[in-house]
């Protein structure tokens, strides 16, 4: 399973009506993408939550590799190009994907954090300690789906967290959820994705 992200930050006296206007006419267009499991419309507001930009940041988990790729080369992802310019595509590496109490609701928030893996702790027990940090947050109250991925250009973990509430103050960065395209997030593998092959 892959992680997905590209962030598009807006000037900030940009009007956010437009985003929402964007997703709300555009955003069923995922609602049936091949190879998609979750696709989360969440932007960020200038003063709202703490955020300091106006950003449009989608975030996506995708089941298949062929289906990040052929969505990055086609039609979809080549309209957002042309009307902001080409983004850097963050992807990771799916360590665990773990659904919560209200997986079964809208997620209506989002909160990104990531850190650093020490580099004097070997990599086994830093993903121990990560999974296990994911396995304490899955009976939080309001936690739609939870993924934890890592980056080994950085050896950055990044955990992305949907929420039915408003999501918590954690010390991450915070989204609003517009749409969510879910059509194959039944069919994601739940749990543990590290180490399955070993």
């Amino acid at each position: 399973m892959h992680a997905m992200q590209y962030e598009i930050t807006l000037p900030a006296d940009y009007d956010m009506g437009i985003i929402r206007h964007r997703v709300a006419t555009r955003g069923e267009r995922t609602d049936s993408l091949r190879g998609l499991g979750l696709k989360a419309y969440g932007i960020r507001e200038k003063g709202v939550n703490g955020s300091p930009v106006n950003q449009y940041a989608p975030f996506y988990l995708w089941g298949t590799q062929s289906g990040m790729n052929d969505f990055l080369l086609g039609p979809g992802f080549a309209g957002l190009c042309n009307d902001f310019g080409r983004p850097a595509v963050r992807h990771w590496n799916v360590l665990t994907f773990e659904p919560g109490p209200a997986f079964g609701n809208p997620p209506r928030t989002a909160s990104r954090s990531t850190r650093r893996l020490p580099a004097e702790t070997s990599l086994e027990d830093a993903i121990s300690l990560a999974m296990a940090g994911v396995a304490g947050l899955r009976r939080a109250a309001g936690m739609h789906s939870t993924a934890l991925a890592l980056d080994p250009l950085s050896w950055e973990f990044v955990q992305f967290t949907l929420w039915s509430d408003p999501a918590p103050d954690d010390g991450g960065i915070r989204y609003e959820v517009l749409h969510t395209s879910t059509p194959q997030l039944n069919s994601l593998p739940h749990g543990r994705q590290w180490g399955e092959a070993e």
